[in-house]
C-alpha cells in the first residue's frame, strides 16, 4: 500500500447524455481510496468523443497540480506539464493517438486507456453490419424508400444473399474488439482469420464463442501476424473487419492494392480508425462493382463532408462513429478504474511481464 496520501482527479463528466457519468461512479472511487486520500470530482462538462478532450480547462489544470492520479478522456500535454506529481493517468477513450504527444512519450507517468470496454457493443454493431448486407437488408431499405415490393434483388441469379456459416470473416487488429467480433461470428458458424502486429500470445488462446466460455474456436479460427499474415487475411476474407488502432504502420493500410486482394463480392467494415482506409481507393472499388459493399463507422475527417461520394453510393452503410454506444459502458468502465486503482495503491509494477494492471498503453507501439 502506498504510504503518502494523495489526490485523485475525476474528470469524466461527459457532455453527451448517453455517456453521462452516474452518481455512483464518484462514490465507488471514493470508497476505494485509503484514509487520507482525496477525490476531486470536476463538475464542468468534458468531451469524451473520439480520442477524448483536446484541451483542458484552467480548473482542471489547477486540480491536477497536486494530484497523483487523473481520470479523464484523453490526456492533453498541458495536463501532464501542470501535474508534476502525476503517477498514473487514465483515459475513458479507447483511442490514444491524440494523447501520445512528445510530452506523454517523454513522461514516466503510467498511461492506461479503455480498450476492450467498448468491445461488446462494437462487435454487435459489426455483426449487424454483416447481416445487413448478408441478408440483403440494404435492398429492402432502398425498396421501402420508394414504396416498392421488389423481390428481384433477392431472386436474381447470383444474388449476394449469404449465410454466416458459409463465410470467412477476416479481422485486422486482434485486440479486445477483434476477439469480441471473432466470438460472435464464430458462434453463428463463420470461419475466422485474424491478423495482429505481433505473434499470437497467451491472450489469444482459448477464444470461446458467445455462451460457450469453455470451448475454443478451434478449427474455425486462424490467427497470424505481420505483412504476410495481412496478405493471407485479405485473400481469404468474404468479410474484412478493420478493428486496429491507427499507427504509422496501419495508416492507409486498406489502399487500392490491398482492396484488389479481396475476393469478389467481399464486404469491408471499418470500426477501427478512419485513417486505416484510403477512402478514394475504397470509393473507386465500390463504384467498380467488385465489392458487395462497405459499412463504415469511422472516417479520416469527421463529420464526413456532405459532398463526399460515400453518401450517395447504394452499396454503403454509414454510421456516425457510434458503434461503441451502449448502456453498459459505465459498469465496465468503473470496474476497470477500480481494478487499476487497486493495482496503483498496492504498488504493482505496470511494466512487469505478469502485471495485474489492465490496459497499460505501450507509448512506443502506439496502443
Amino acid at each position: 500500500m502506498r504510504d503518502a496520501p494523495g489526490t485523485v482527479v475525476l474528470d469524466m463528466n461527459d457532455r453527451r447524455p448517453v455517456w453521462a457519468m452516474p452518481d455512483r461512479v464518484p462514490s465507488c472511487v471514493r470508497d476505494a481510496l485509503p484514509p487520507g486520500w482525496t477525490l476531486q470530482v470536476m463538475e464542468e462538462a468534458t468531451d469524451g468523443s473520439g480520442d477524448g478532450a483536446g484541451r483542458v480547462s484552467p480548473a482542471v489544470l489547477e486540480a491536477v497540480m497536486e494530484a497523483r492520479v487523473y481520470l479523464g478522456y484523453g490526456i492533453a500535454p498541458e495536463l501532464l506539464e501542470a501535474g508534476s506529481e502525476l503517477a498514473w493517468v487514465h483515459s475513458g477513450a479507447a483511442g490514444v493517438g491524440s494523447s501520445l504527444t512528445p510530452t506523454m512519450k517523454g513522461s514516466r507517468v503510467v498511461f492506461t486507456n479503455s480498450a476492450g470496454i467498448h468491445a461488446p457493443a462494437m462487435a454487435e454493431t459489426v455483426l449487424g453490419m454483416i447481416l445487413h448486407f448478408g441478408r440483403g437488408l440494404d435492398f429492402a431499405v432502398r425498396a421501402q424508400a420508394r414504396s416498392a415490393w421488389d423481390k428481384d434483388p433477392f431472386y436474381r441469379a447470383g444474388a449476394p444473399i449469404r449465410e454466416l456459416s458459409r463465410m470467412t470473416v477476416g479481422i485486422v487488429g486482434f485486440g479486445g474488439i477483434g476477439r469480441a467480433v471473432a466470438r460472435r461470428v464464430a458462434a453463428l458458424g463463420a470461419r475466422v482469420v485474424g491478423v495482429k502486429r505481433t505473434p499470437p500470445g497467451p491472450d489469444d488462446a482459448g477464444l470461446s464463442p458467445v455462451g460457450h466460455e469453455g470451448s475454443s474456436l478451434g478449427a474455425r479460427a486462424e490467427l497470424t501476424h505481420g505483412a504476410q499474415g495481412l496478405e493471407r487475411v485479405l485473400e481469404a476474407s468474404d468479410v474484412l473487419v478493420l478493428s486496429a488502432p491507427e499507427t504509422p504502420e496501419t495508416r492507409g493500410l486498406l489502399d487500392a492494392e490491398a482492396l484488389a486482394r479481396l475476393p469478389d463480392g467481399a464486404l469491408v467494415i471499418n470500426v477501427g480508425r478512419g485513417g486505416l482506409v484510403v477512402l478514394d481507393d475504397l470509393v473507386a472499388a465500390l463504384r467498380g462493382g467488385r465489392l458487395r459493399g462497405a459499412a463504415l463507422d469511422v472516417f479520416p475527417e469527421e463529420p464526413l463532408p456532405e459532398d463526399h461520394p460515400l453518401w450517395k453510393l447504394p452499396n454503403v452503410l454509414l454510421t456516425p462513429h457510434v458503434s461503441a454506444v451502449t448502456d453498459a459502458f459505465w459498469e465496465r468502465e468503473t470496474g476497470l478504474i477500480l481494478h487499476n486503482l487497486r493495482c496503483y495503491l498496492d504498488g504493482e509494477d505496470p511494466g512487469a511481464p505478469d502485471t495485474p494492471w489492465r490496459n497499460v498503453v505501450d507509448k512506443e507501439a502506439g496502443y
